[in-house]
């Protein structure tokens, strides 16, 4: 109920929520710092061998670990995909009405503002906030988990071989297991952006979802979902971490090496990189996405044969490259704010993000 009257797009904000909200981010904060007081220290190994996942610390990567990782990729990807709500409120008008909405991304804003005033472009907001804090605790915290594990399964030189392959792996399996719980919210999200008289908040989109579709209606964009956010997390990734290593390798440094401001800086520029790619592979099932959810989009029948009636309708072209442009901007930018938070946020609660390291550096 709190985030369903940020939802609201046809009343001004009330100031709790967004309280509220803040409270929760700091409880999260303090919550995971207080859990690093409690870390053990690190458990000798056998023959003298270090751990392979460990902290500059020299800690281990344990549960304290990976709460810290969750907290902070649920408050980058909440913030960062907040502050861009007015942005993807306009990709998604362009994405469902192109026709109408046809000079781009600033004459959309133009428009919205024009037809139904400032305030909606904040339609979605606390769908949008709090549906990508519980993705990105699902996606960050996952990635951060698989990629170790992996490394704690096959071995540093082995994992420093196949990195791009631990990142792709890694990050589709985060991302399959966040886009359960963030699917009712998008759908929730859309609809509401793309009828603003669809709902007054959160709650009651999901209320008139549940009473007209029942909980099926939540998971009506699941396909496209993965389809668009599995290639897109996967790219994510992989090429930030790929760029990252590029970045460091044309320096003479290392994550070790550099400063936490350094790195930040590192991750900000690989994130741009890593967004533009990701956007582009991602933004044909971007399109399909925004569309499925609106209602009557691709006549009856079954999910699939809705998804390849809109396709055949709109063309292959057209789901390329209609709000392709303000998709990379974007996603170029939501990405490096991302990646740059998540480093922030983990510095700030005392934990040293993984990297892979390549243990013949040094020989």
């Amino acid at each position: 109920a709190a985030f369903g009257s940020i939802c609201a797009h046809n009343t001004p904000f009330s100031p709790s929520p967004p309280l509220q909200y803040l409270f929760t981010m700091n409880s999260l904060m303090t919550s995971a710092t207080a859990a690093n007081n409690v870390i053990s220290a690190p458990v000798p190994v056998p023959g003298g061998r270090r751990p392979l996942a460990t902290s500059s610390a020299g800690t281990k990567h344990d549960l304290a670990y990976f709460i810290k990782g969750a907290a902070a990729g649920g408050i980058c990807c909440s913030i960062t995909h907040g502050a861009l709500t007015p942005v993807d409120v306009v990709k998604t008008r362009v994405q469902l009405d192109p026709v109408k909405y046809n000079g781009g991304l600033i004459k959309g804003f133009k428009q919205v503002i024009a037809e139904e005033g400032a305030m909606a472009l904040s339609t979605g907001l606390g769908a949008t906030c709090f549906g990508y804090f519980v993705q990105g605790w699902f996606k960050f915290g996952g990635v951060e988990y698989f990629k170790i594990k992996a490394v704690e399964s096959l071995g540093e030189e082995k994992a420093w071989n196949n990195k791009t392959g631990i990142y792709l792996g890694a990050a589709a399996a985060a991302e399959f297991i966040a886009d359960v719980f963030l699917c009712p919210l998008e759908a929730v999200r859309i609809r509401a952006v793309s009828d603003p008289e669809f709902c007054d908040g959160l709650a009651d989109g999901f209320g008139k979802i549940l009473k007209s579709e029942g909980v099926m209606g939540f998971y009506a964009g699941f396909v496209p979902i993965l389809f668009k956010q599995v290639p897109y997390t996967m790219a994510k990734f992989a090429v930030q971490g790929n760029a990252a290593d590029a970045i460091y390798k044309s320096m003479g440094s290392s994550p070790e090496q550099m400063s936490a401001g350094g790195n930040v800086t590192v991750s900000l520029a690989s994130g741009v990189v890593a967004g533009v790619a990701a956007a582009i592979i991602s933004h044909p099932a971007d399109t399909l996405l925004s569309k499925v959810n609106k209602a009557g989009a691709g006549g009856e029948g079954t999910i699939v044969k809705r998804l390849g009636v809109i396709a055949s309708e709109t063309g292959f072209v057209k789901l390329c490259t209609v709000g392709l442009m303000p998709r990379c901007v974007m996603i170029g930018t939501l990405t490096a704010g991302q990646f740059g938070i998540f480093d922030t946020v983990m510095n700030a609660l005392g934990a040293s993000k993984f990297h892979f390291t390549n243990p013949n550096a040094t020989k």
